[in-house]
């Protein structure tokens, strides 16, 4: 108990933790997501976690080579966490919006999909029309 009490709030390794399978809306309770699954983003990743982070002015770390342990895709787009300083070295909140873990996560929940890499991202919808067109003439092709 000593040696915990002697590391500060401030110390880096006392930064909390998010994981984007926190946030997933793709994800059940059991494989990691720990907010309502109606206020929870589809597919978010450590950048956009991060991003929102830094908008807010909250001290935040990514790191990107870590994974989360009961994610099973081991993919690049699922890797990375972020940890944000929630205290200062006096023990203070940094920001008194976000007094736990929970209202971050909600908040960056809330924020994502306004990012513009959100928005972006939803406009290259042409190409899966075009594929459904083909594979409709593949179905009149097998048909005599």
């Amino acid at each position: 108990m000593a040696c915990a009490a002697a590391r500060s709030p401030g110390d880096q390794n006392r930064f909390i933790c998010i994981y984007p399978a926190y946030l997933n809306n793709k994800k059940t309770i059991a494989e990691g997501r720990r907010i309502p699954i109606s206020k929870a983003v589809e597919n978010p990743t450590a950048t956009m976690i991060q991003d929102v982070r830094s908008a807010v002015g909250l001290n935040a770390v990514i790191e990107k080579n870590k994974m989360y342990s009961r994610e099973w895709n081991r993919d690049v787009q699922y890797r990375g966490r972020v940890r944000v300083q929630l205290k200062q070295e006096d023990g203070s909140l940094c920001l008194g919006q976000f007094p736990s873990c929970k209202s971050v996560m909600l908040y960056a929940a809330e924020v994502i999909p306004k990012l513009k890499t959100r928005t972006q991202k939803t406009g290259g919808g042409d190409p899966n029309l075009q594929q459904g067109k083909g594979s409709k003439k593949g179905k009149g092709k097998k048909k005599k």
